[in-house]
């Protein structure tokens, strides 16, 4: 590990000569290239040289401890030297996940897909909870949310939003959301009072440049139409609204949030773009499961992940058993008990793989 460690500082110090070449300066591609291999390996190289030092302040102390000392000197020197070993184990933990391959796609911006399922107007309408719940995960993160596209009911739900959240480290948070939610609850049109179960899927897609997935003109049919609202009544006279289709792997997308159709066309290639590229990533995750299942999988969107119920204020995910009795806060955006443990889970999934 510390050699693994030692070349990643080499490298870190070898990129920041390059930053400073008149040549590299002057070459745009070149820059934003080494500039974000940079910041990808400084979380690294600062643990790295803090465990250098507190072991260099390990050392000094255990030398310190074989000379003659009163008793109150010895007494701080041992007390020094367990918070410096306690410093150091919490160190290698660090350093042991920060050396586990990173995810190319986690800083990436997501576009979010979330469709009603199962549950009619029900299904539409938690599909609408869950946008609002995402929009405000976004917001309390400093992210911008920019709705690319949607299917609006006449209830006031969603049969299907396509929305894109820009924002540093997005998909790192935020693509474990993949999956079907599953939601309890007593509708507002139940006069019963009984608990209906309805769901909604949810898909997180890594934006992709247009350098990682080669998408030619020729190979994409656009066709224009107009605009429509809930219900299908025309809301456009002009011809504004766009789908695209790509050719080679069938892949449709439709847009039409937009007035103007030029604008049309460039969300709907951001979107079409995105699932290219997601459908060669399933595949490779495809090919890599099975050889190896980590805990939390983004691969299976047919996987019911989490429960929503309403009756007793209480979310579940499935796939880590975790259960938090805050389903109002969840609701509101407050999301982060979820994230965090499911990163954490990811990321001792990742590291036993690594060691084994």
């Amino acid at each position: 590990m510390l050699d693994r460690l030692q070349s990643v500082e080499d490298r870190y110090e070898k990129l920041n000569q390059l930053l400073m070449d008149p040549d590299i300066i002057s070459d745009s591609k070149k820059l934003r290239e080494y500039s974000k291999e940079q910041s990808d390996l400084q979380e690294t190289v600062e643990a790295y040289r803090e465990y250098k030092e507190v072991r260099e302040q390990i050392s000094d102390t255990k030398s310190m401890l074989e000379e003659k000392l009163d008793a109150e000197m010895r007494e701080m020197a041992k007390e020094e030297l367990s918070e410096l070993e306690e410093r150091e184990e919490e160190l290698i933990a660090r350093l042991k996940i920060l050396l586990v391959p990173k995810d190319p796609n986690d800083d990436k911006n997501v576009i979010m897909e979330i469709r009603g399922a199962a549950g009619g107007d029900e299904a539409a309408l938690f599909a609408s909870d869950l946008y609002r719940m995402y929009s405000r995960f976004a917001e309390m993160q400093g992210w911008k949310t920019e709705v690319m596209e949607a299917n609006a009911t006449g209830t006031g739900g969603y049969k299907e939003i396509i929305f894109m959240i820009n924002g540093k480290g997005a998909y790192s948070k935020l693509k474990f959301e993949n999956g079907a939610h599953r939601v309890q609850r007593v509708p507002e049109t139940e006069s019963g009072g009984r608990i209906h179960t309805s769901t909604a899927t949810v898909a997180v897609l890594p934006e992709a440049e247009e350098v990682e997935v080669e998408i030619h003109e020729k190979d994409i049919r656009v066709d224009t139409f107009a605009s429509s609202g809930p219900g299908g009544q025309s809301v456009n006279t002009t011809m504004s609204a766009v789908r695209l289709t790509h050719l080679p792997t069938n892949t449709v997308v439709s847009c039409q949030d937009e007035k103007s159709q030029i604008k049309n066309k460039e969300k709907a290639m951001k979107v079409l773009r995105a699932r290219v590229y997601d459908k060669f990533q399933q595949e490779a995750q495809a090919e890599y499961d099975q050889n190896r299942k980590l805990a939390v999988g983004t691969g299976d969107r047919s996987e019911r992940i989490r429960t929503y119920n309403f009756p007793q204020n209480r979310v579940t995910d499935h796939r880590i058993g975790l259960t938090i009795q805050k389903l109002d806060q969840i609701l509101e955006g407050k999301l982060d008990e979820v994230v965090d443990a499911l990163i954490v889970e990811d990321q001792s999934s990742r590291l036993q793989a690594a060691e084994d």
